[in-house]
């Protein structure tokens, strides 16, 4: 099959699951062409079944904000045009399902009907899609979308509810390269990052209000008292300039450090002890399913898709947002009991596998076919 994929190019979610999608489907022989407006951060390389084609926006003094939709829809026109695609595959509702209709509509014209499948990925839902500006568009987008699926259970019904749905919706979660992981197993045994008995707590975020940033810093605070400890906060976004300023008035610089965006992440993950994530919104929540991959033991809240890992009790501990007593409690349980901690790691691997990429991917290849007839 011949697929346009349309995502965001960045460290977030979305990209990184579209990117990795595109990789497996061309090393099964499918022809993938990324759409968008700069190279995947994960497309370390182009082959012969795999490509990028880069959005360019005109820049005109008659434009106060550069129509990126119209750049995008016009993109996806040239794009299945030149190399007759057989689907479209767009990832985040907004702007790409909306893109990807306006091409489709053009492309019709001619005479040449493309599927649209659209995948959603949560705050395209729960946060920007729900805002009352980008409501009818949304709908709009999923409804006029020949298939539509979702990450999570829990972001399917967030979606139902949200929106006045007329499209079947069906949920395929996201997915890790096991074989990946279990090579870099190997790799960590020595931890590089602690020294002597400091343990090694780890946070991975976009730094949004709802990743609740300054609740990691709460929990990490607690646990420091107990515990010789240190917390790298991995990303980046709106909410590090308040979490750099809670380090500074509870005196817990030295025992912080920030990396920014990095893509080292899985080297760093597999040195750490302790995977904390308190999120008061998570629609599937991909940076723990990377924690899983690497044995790290996992601290989270019980919302959305974070349910759906099955983590409390079985290779971590979940709690209510905003409870972050019981969070650092549960985490000084896990950080002082060895037994308990390798438990919960090989947990944690076991849970993993269930998300391989082996595992997924011909789900998506299904739906293509479907699509295609």
């Amino acid at each position: 099959m011949k697929i346009g994929i349309v995502c965001y190019p960045t460290f977030g979610g979305s990209g990184v699951v579209a990117t990795e999608l595109g990789i497996e489907l061309s090393n099964k022989g499918h022809e993938v062409h990324f759409i968008t407006y700069s190279q995947p951060v994960r497309l370390e390389a182009l082959t012969s079944n795999l490509h990028f084609h880069e959005v360019t926006v005109p820049e005109y003094p008659l434009f106060k904000y550069e129509p990126y939709e119209l750049a995008l829809s016009s993109k996806l026109y040239d794009v299945i045009s030149k190399h007759n695609l057989d689907l479209i595959h767009v990832h985040y509702a907004i702007p790409h399902a909306y893109a990807g209709y306006m091409a489709k509509q053009m492309l019709k014209d001619n005479g040449y009907n493309i599927p649209i499948v659209t995948t959603l990925h949560g705050t395209d839902i729960t946060l920007v899609g729900n805002h009352p500006f980008y409501k009818p568009a949304v709908t709009f987008s999923i409804n006029n979308s020949d298939i539509v699926t979702c990450v999570s259970k829990s972001l399917k019904d967030d979606t139902i509810d949200f929106f006045k749905i007329k499209r079947e919706i069906k949920v395929i979660p996201n997915f890790i390269d096991i074989k990946k992981y279990n090579d870099k197993h190997e790799s960590c045994e020595n931890n590089v990052i602690s020294k002597g008995d400091e343990k090694i707590i780890i946070h991975i975020s976009n730094f949004r209000p709802l990743k609740r940033v300054t609740d990691v810093l709460k929990v990490f605070k607690k646990i420091n008292k107990k515990i010789n400890s240190k917390l790298i906060m991995v990303g980046d976004g709106p909410e590090k300039k308040k979490a750099k300023e809670y380090i500074r008035k509870n005196d817990i610089k030295n025992n912080v450090i920030f990396l920014g965006n990095t893509s080292q992440v899985d080297e760093i993950l597999c040195s750490s002890d302790l995977f904390i994530l308190p999120s008061e919104k998570e629609s599937f929540g991909l940076s723990a399913l990377e924690a899983m991959a690497l044995k790290v033991p996992i601290i989270s809240t019980n919302i959305g898709g974070l349910k759906e890992l099955d983590i409390d009790n079985n290779f971590g501990y979940t709690s209510d947002v905003g409870d972050t007593g019981k969070m650092a409690k549960d985490a000084i349980k896990i950080l002082s009991d060895s037994k308990l901690q390798q438990k919960f790691r090989d947990n944690a691997f076991e849970n993993a596998k269930k998300f391989d990429i082996k595992n997924i991917i011909p789900l998506y290849e299904d739906l293509y076919k479907k699509g295609i007839k």
